[in-house]
């Protein structure tokens, strides 16, 4: 019998993170502080709005690019937060959450050997959505140092004349880093100079606590170049509603589309009625859970302080990203030991790609309360181990 397995799709390594946590499942009572995801509910006017969907029957396909009132909202949206202007007819597309949108946008912009430029450590889709598009993915290492921010000079130093598309991540899964908009007119500069397209992934874009966001397709000359992707996962609370968007120039829409339309048809219907009333009337709902994380995020940097713990102060997502590279063990050494011992359950860094070696992430979408029993056992485990290294010489 023949191997029905396709080799590139067989090369592909799971996800670090279902990795670690299938590990951390099996024990009973794990704090589990790794999850990507909200721990507040779907706002109610939200949940009410897909109720009444339900009781009305109105259950059947929308259009492949999704229902038009909602690309409307999505595209007045844009606009009001962030200065972006598309049109809903033809630059606009509802999608099965942000990942489906970055794979739509490889997929329909890359040729076989096209090199997509990509800063690590990264959201762990990225590198095998590069590989199933047939493109040749160059990983750019974030530095502590830069604050895991996107250098001018470490992008023109991984281009060649076969790169075609940069990946930027602002804030940042899993570092909690953003960008300046000083920092991405730099990027922009190098982009337009090197006839690039940026497909730029901003679904934390509600998550930002050190000013307002900039999104790099705000910036003169990059809008024709780039996909811009977003979503309801992170900033409503709508993680299991599977609902994102992408907008980008009318070439490159219409291509996604096509492949949108072969693969998924169109977006679940109850959640894109959902979505247009999350647009329209949650604005303080957002507010809301951005100053909860915010107090958080404060928090927990107060305690990495206390600690000792090396940690730069992310301004954006719900992540810290400390360096535990002083204990001597590697990211999943450290991650491993730390749930068999303390039953706290964190994700490696290199979960995130080789360049996440030395760190760990740790959610704070979680309540004060769950972090500090959770970073009670977390001083123990770090107090033994400097111990064990003091022991060691």
């Amino acid at each position: 019998m023949r191997n029905p397995i396709n080799a590139k799709v067989r090369d592909i390594k799971p996800s670090g993170i279902r990795k670690f946590f299938d590990i951390a499942n099996e024990i009973p009572g794990v704090i589990s502080l790794g999850v990507g995801e909200p721990d507040f509910d779907t706002p109610w006017i939200i949940r009410d709005e897909g109720m009444y969907t339900l009781q009305k029957g109105r259950t059947f396909y929308t259009a492949n690019a999704g229902l038009i009132e909602l690309r409307e909202e999505i595209c007045r949206y844009l606009d009001r937060r962030y200065g972006l202007k598309y049109s809903p007819q033809n630059e606009t597309l509802v999608t099965v959450g942000g990942s489906e949108a970055i794979d739509l946008a490889l997929r329909a912009m890359l040729d076989p050997g096209d090199e997509v430029i990509y800063a690590e450590p990264c959201y762990v889709s990225y590198l095998p959505c590069i590989v199933l598009a047939d493109g040749v993915p160059v990983a750019v290492e974030l530095k502590e140092e830069d604050q895991f921010r996107l250098k001018k000079e470490d992008l023109l130093a991984a281009i060649t004349p076969k790169s075609k598309v940069v990946i930027l991540s602002y804030p940042n899964n899993p570092t909690g880093a953003i960008m300046s908009k000083e920092d991405l007119e730099e990027i922009a500069a190098v982009i337009i100079e090197n006839d690039l397209f940026v497909i730029t992934d901003e679904i934390y874009s509600e998550l930002s606590y050190n000013g307002e966001h900039v999104s790099i397709a705000s910036l003169p000359g990059m809008k024709e170049r780039t996909v811009y992707i977003n979503g309801f996962s992170k900033g409503y609370a709508m993680t299991g509603w599977r609902l994102g968007y992408a907008a980008a120039p009318p070439i490159i829409m219409e291509q996604m589309i096509k492949i949108h339309q072969f693969a998924i048809m169109a977006a679940p219907t109850t959640s894109q009625y959902a979505g247009i009333v999350a647009l329209k009337s949650c604005d303080d709902n957002v507010a809301e859970m951005r100053e909860s994380y915010n107090q958080r995020r404060r928090f927990l940097m107060k305690i990495m302080k206390d600690l000792e713990l090396p940690c730069f102060e992310p301004f954006g997502a719900f992540y810290i990203f400390p360096n535990i590279s002083e204990f001597g063990l590697t990211s999943e050494e450290f991650a491993t030991r730390l749930v068999l011992e303390e039953k706290v359950a964190v994700v490696p860094g290199t979960a995130f790609g080789d360049s996440g070696e030395g760190f760990i992430r740790i959610s704070y979408a979680y309540s004060i309360e769950e972090l500090k029993e959770a970073f009670e056992h977390i001083k123990n485990f770090i107090e033994r181990l400097r111990v064990e290294k003091k022991n060691n010489g």
